[in-house]
């Protein structure tokens, strides 16, 4: 099983991060985060590397379902979505598989809210294509 769902946009990568976040507003999920890993390893390492953001999208109303099931389901939220640029207007973006995420939780009660939040993102990956 792959630990994330992801899709190849063929646009600049400014336009792929407002697309991203516009699909996620659409299936109720907001941005806490946004990590530029490229800037991060520039300042911290003082090297190059390519174009690349984290953003930590939370669907609240899911969130809220997930933590009163397992009080430490924190430790995996948000649910991260990246957007890596591969090459001039070729970017990946990926999302992890909350499904996936949650073979490591044993509690049968979080398989249907990771089910739904799957649901959501392969939506949020699918109105990008």
């Amino acid at each position: 099983m792959s630990y994330y769902l992801n899709t190849k946009l063929h646009t600049s990568f400014e336009q792929a991060v407002q697309l991203v976040t516009e699909a996620l507003k659409i299936e109720g999920f907001g941005v806490l985060t946004e990590i530029n890993i490229h800037e991060k390893l520039k300042e911290k390492l003082d090297v190059d590397f390519r174009r690349y953001i984290i953003l930590g999208a939370c669907n609240p109303a899911y969130a809220y379902k997930a933590l009163q099931e397992e009080d430490k389901i924190g430790t995996m939220l948000p649910c991260n979505v990246i957007i890596q640029e591969l090459a001039k207007n070729e970017i990946e973006v990926a999302a992890v598989d909350p499904v996936a995420s949650m073979l490591a939780i044993e509690n049968l009660n979080l398989k249907g809210i990771a089910g739904e939040i799957q649901k959501k993102l392969k939506a949020v990956i699918d109105k990008l294509n």
